[in-house]
Order: C-alpha cells, then structure tokens, then sequence
C-alpha cells in the first residue's frame, strides 16, 4: 500500500483564484470511493496538500497495509474515511476525521483520540427514496417473474391465466416509515407526489415535521403495531443501536398484512432475518406471511458461499429484490458528499465551524 498524492485535479475555480488558504493542510483520504470524486474534492478546497490512501490490504499483506494506514493517519490535519478500526484509530493525530457517509457502524469512534472532531454527510436521501419505490412497484407487478418468463419463452398475463391477479397502483396503497430522518422523509415527499397515503412512527412524534412531509398521522415507537397493521409498504430506516437490532422480528411481521412489503434500507440486523424469511415462506395470504420484501442491507460482509450476506436463502424466492447494499449510489450522492467534505476542510483551515458535526473537538 502507499499513499498516493493527489493527481489530475481540476484547475482552480474561479472563486479561489488568486487566493490562499488561511492554513494549509494534509488531507488524507482513505475511502476508494469518494476518492471518484477527487477532482471535486481538490478542486472546492485547494491550496491543500491532498494525499490518497485507497488500496484495500488482502489477507497476505493485511499487516503491512495496517502500518501504512497507522502511520499515514498519524501524519495528516483531516482524515476522509468510511471505515476506521479500533487498531488504527488510536494512532490518529488529524484534528477533523470526516466520514463520508451518514453512518459511523463501521468508524471507531470511541477509540479516537481525545479532542477530535468528528462530521458526517449524507446527499444519499433521494436516491434512496427512487430506490424505494422502484422496488415496492418492482415487487407489485412481479417485474423479476414476468422479465424471466417472457425470456424463457412463456408470455403469462391475466389475459392469458386467470390465476394471475391484478396489480395495485400506488395511489391505492398506504406506505408507512419507522424512522423519519432524512430518508424516511425524502421517501414520504415522493411517495406522496405520487399518490400514495404516508403514516409514520418516529422516536419523537411532537417534533417538527421535516418540510414538505405530511403523513396522515405520526406516532411515536409505541404505534409501531398501529403502523404495521395499516401499511401495504413498510419503510425501515432507523439507524441500527441497541434500541432498534431486531425491531423487526416474528411479532411485528406477523401483524403486517399479507400482502404487505418489507422494505429494509436501515441496516440488516434491525430486522430479525430468520423471522423475515419465515414470513416470506409461509404460506401465501396465512396471518404470518408477508407479500414481499426489498432488502438493500444486509447481515454481515459478503464472503465467499455467503453472497448474499445472510444465513437464509433470499436468493431462492422471487418475491424478494436483492441489492448490494447500493441504493443511494448515485452520482449526485457522492459529487455532494465531495462537496460538504471539501468545504468543512476550508472551514478548518479559516477556523469557522464545520458542518455536520456528530463529536466535537472539545
């Protein structure tokens, strides 16, 4: 592994032009994929010395990399990352570690040093809400059964076989959001615009409602059942603690209505996974099973034999829409991602307050 200086950047904006920073600083980016996006990095907060540190170690030379990362961490004012461990945090002397994401499951954060600060970003809200709704409508019209009959040959319709039912319209359905964060809010502005009635449950149901969400009702974590009972689509996206690992499991399905889709773009444990794939197997209409489900995160890391990541075979049931944990990676996700941490290096430099800020320097 070796830290890679920054290399083909865009030439300054016309807004630096002709200025310096009021500190310069190193700037270490460690995570492979903002580091697409260097020339956005480089190019909003120039006059820095950016350096990029983004081969992933193999098991052969996974000590070697350890150093090098142990050691470049401890030579850099900022640290971009997306994963930092218990045994590389320690030797962190960056006065700003910035994640590139809204999650910190994969950063160790306790195992910083003392006084530094740590900021997140996100951007990843509506890609997500499209990736929503692309798969509850996916699921709805049985998009992956009919693509795979039709090219193996068998043209199935409700003209054709009148065993094939109808399929609802969005404007027909209820969606309902546990968690009403940034994503749990862009999915209910979309679903409304398209027609759908919203509910949701959140950890403060008396808070202000985010702009432009307006679900018919919001409860608080005690109308979970409510919520469950009354939605055709079911949107999980709390972050995973100890409060929420296994908030979905066998009870909370079985209240859902048999036709109901789960949704899962939280984190995997935050549903019990051997509860959801008994829902999904039961039989079809029974009061235990569900009608599908969309599952983007995952229990563990891909490994060879356990891609999907999971200890039931989702992968067998054609009900269920399988993502790799990539719903909100779109383009304008990560050019804004780029943006927030180009700008909070700047503001670290002039001394103003950074943006997005979960740990203070202080």
């Amino acid at each position: 592994m070796t830290v890679a200086p920054a290399s083909g950047a865009a030439a300054t904006p016309p807004e630096h032009q002709g200025t310096t920073p009021a500190r310069r600083l190193r700037v270490l980016v460690t995570d492979p994929i903002i580091a697409r996006w260097s020339t956005v990095l480089t190019s909003g907060a120039p006059g820095h010395d950016w350096a990029f540190l983004t081969d992933t170690p193999t098991t052969a030379d996974g000590e070697d990399g350890e150093a090098t990362q142990r050691a470049a961490v401890a030579d850099c004012d900022v640290l971009i990352c997306s994963r930092l461990t218990d045994a590389v945090a320690p030797h962190v002397r960056a006065a700003l570690v910035q994640v590139t994401g809204a999650g910190l499951d994969r950063v160790a954060v306790d195992a910083l040093p003392a006084g530094t600060e740590v900021t997140t970003t996100a951007h990843h809200e509506r890609s997500i809400a499209e990736h929503v709704l692309l798969s509850v409508m996916a699921l709805e019209r049985q998009l992956l059964v009919r693509d795979h009959a039709l090219r193996s040959g068998t043209w199935r319709t409700l003209a054709t076989d009148p065993a094939v039912p109808a399929f609802r319209t969005l404007d027909t359905m209820v969606l309902g959001a546990v968690g009403l964060g940034g994503i749990g809010a862009e999915t209910l502005r979309l679903a409304s615009a398209w027609g759908m009635d919203t509910i949701a449950v959140r950890g403060n149901p008396a808070a202000a409602l985010p702009a432009g969400v307006a679900p018919t009702w919001v409860g608080g974590s005690g109308e979970l059942p409510r919520l469950l009972a009354e939605a055709d689509v079911v949107l999980v996206s709390v972050p995973l603690g100890p409060d929420t690992e296994g908030l979905i499991g066998a009870d909370e399905l079985a209240t859902m209505k048999p036709d109901a889709y789960l949704v899962n773009v939280a984190r995997g444990p935050v549903v019990d996974q051997a509860a959801l794939y008994a829902a999904l197997t039961a039989e079809a209409g029974s009061p235990t099973a569900i009608g599908g489900a969309a599952i983007d995160v995952w229990w563990g890391a891909p490994s060879p034999g356990r891609t999907p990541p999971a200890d039931h075979d989702f992968a067998a049931l054609d009900h269920v829409v399988l993502t790799p944990h990539c719903s909100g990676h779109a383009d304008s996700t990560f050019a804004g991602r780029a943006a927030d941490l180009a700008a909070n290096v700047e503001r670290l430099a002039a001394g103003a307050p950074r943006t997005g800020v979960v740990r203070s320097d202080t």
